[in-house]
Formats: structure tokens, sequence, C-alpha cells
């Protein structure tokens, strides 16, 4: 498969992230075995994915002036993503907190800090989504900006790619622009049938189960997911959506998806999201060896 380019305008947060036993139910306070701080956020994590699976990717959105904004940068950077369009705003930069438990489950509460300064798109960001392959994009940041980068990508044949998550209502002008939407079953019952049938092509992981996969025509294909021992599935989700951008083709979605199924299912092996997600090398290794 050939890689594309690939733009993602979206969130980019430092994961604090405490490993426990069990989840606290409501009011519980739970001893945890572990903490760590690692660069993740949507947008990035997904960013990183697509370049670590061998796409060229440029990275849209903002750091705070805080101590995470430049390891932050970094780690783009370091996954051979171009930061260069990283806008550095006051305040602070946007934090995950989770929590995951010895199941591999986890519970996640973002503060969106300066995410939610990804307004306006420059001229300089505006001729990087026009000559991308593909767009990604996800809901961590103001909507209005997601809407703004999608129109401009469809008026440039730019591939329209959007993970709606956190999942809400989405504009009529979002949904005609979108060419490919990824979610999750909770985000597909969320967004209901009448959103998911007008928009062409639709991914629908199911977890270790795999992915679903229905294309303009009505027809449908459902992907296995390689059997692993899940250790930390945190950015298993991130990870399909960048490998699936970076390897998206209208006719070839059974090679798509099993790439990026396999993508999440090595991504699950391993603790972190960003970090966690594997490289073009480890996925076409694993998918020769369901072979």
């Amino acid at each position: 498969m050939v890689e594309n380019t690939v733009v993602v305008v979206g969130s980019i947060n430092m994961d604090l992230v405490a490993r426990t036993p069990v989840m606290p139910a409501p009011g519980e306070t739970v001893l945890g075995t572990s903490f760590s701080t690692t660069p993740g956020g949507k947008g990035s994590n997904q960013a990183v994915a697509a370049a670590k699976c061998g796409a060229e990717v440029a990275f849209v959105g903002a750091v705070g002036d805080d101590t995470f904004a430049l390891e932050l940068r970094q780690a783009l950077v370091d996954a051979e993503v171009d930061a260069e369009l990283l806008r550095e705003v006051d305040g602070p930069s946007g934090v995950a907190v989770i929590t995951v438990d010895d199941t591999g489950q986890n519970s996640i509460v973002v503060a969106a800090g300066a995410n939610t300064r990804v307004t306006e798109l420059t001229a300089a960001e505006l001729r990087v989504i026009a000559g991308a392959d593909v767009l990604l994009c996800q809901l961590e940041i103001p909507l209005r900006t997601v809407l703004a980068a999608a129109r401009h990508a469809t008026e440039h044949d730019t591939v329209v790619m959007l993970n709606p998550s956190p999942a809400r209502t989405l504009p009529n002008d979002l949904i005609a622009a979108v060419d490919v939407l990824v979610v999750n079953e909770t985000e597909a019952a969320q967004l209901g049938r009448d959103t998911l049938d007008r928009v062409p092509h639709v991914v629908t992981t199911l977890g270790a189960a795999g992915a679903r996969y229905r294309g303009p025509d009505g027809g449908t294909l459902t992907v296995d997911s390689p059997a692993v021992d899940a250790v930390d599935t945190t950015g298993a989700g991130d990870a399909f959506a960048g490998a699936l951008a970076s390897v998206w083709s209208r006719g070839r979605p059974r090679a798509a998806l099993s790439f990026a199924c396999a993508a999440g299912a090595l991504t699950a092996t391993r603790p972190g999201a960003s970090a966690a997600s594997p490289t073009r090398a480890e996925v076409d290794a694993l998918l020769r060896g369901r072979d």
C-alpha cells in the first residue's frame, strides 16, 4: 500500500496516567501502582501513528507556554511529524488525566487548555490542507475550526476523514464535507443512523473484534483484528485512525482496514498512547504472520 500525505488538525495534550488494579467507583479512593506523563491528545496521537506508519504528516494545533509545551513539540518532531505549524499560546497546554486498570481498560478526563485556542486557520495552514491527500480531524478543538478545515479540504479534493470524538451532534455542513467517518460503536450509536447514512464511507471499530466498513453503495465488510494480549487500550483507537489515514484508498477498504486493525492491536500491547503506536515495519510483520 502506498502511504498518503496527511495533515492533522487537532488536539495535543500531556497525558497524566495512573495505573490501578481496579477502577474506583464514584466517591471511592483506590491505591494506584504507578504514574507517568506521556505526550497525547487525539490529534497528536493520530498524527504520530500516521507518521510511524510511513505517511508524510503535518500537524496543526496549539500548545501553551507551560513546561509541557516543549516536550509535546519534541514528541511530534521525534516521530518525524512536521510541527512547523504548531502554535504556542498563552496559558496551559491541554492535559488528559487517565486511569488504566489491570485489564487494560481506561477512563479519561480532558482539560483542553491551549486546544481551545485553535480557531481561525492561517493561510499557511490552509495551503498545507489543500496539498494533502487526507485531512484527519477529531473533535477536541473548536468545532468551527474542524468545519473550516473540512470545507477547505473538500474544495481542493483532499479526502476528509473525521474521528468524531468526543461524540456530539454534527452540523449539516460538516457531515456534507466528510468522506470517511471513523467511529467506535458508542460513537456510532450517539451520532445515529441518519448521520452515518449521509457519509459515503463509514468505518466502525469493534475493539478486539476488528472493524466494520460500509461503502457508498451500501455494501459492508468486516475485518478481524489480530489476537493480542492487551496491556493498555488508551491509544489503540487513535493508532487505528492514524494508520487508516496513512494508507486509505477508496478502492481498497479491506486492505486499509486490515492494516489499521493490526496497528491498533499492536498499540494495545504496550503502555501509553502515541509512544505505543507501531511502525510500518511492525504492522507489516504482524500481517505477514497471519497469512
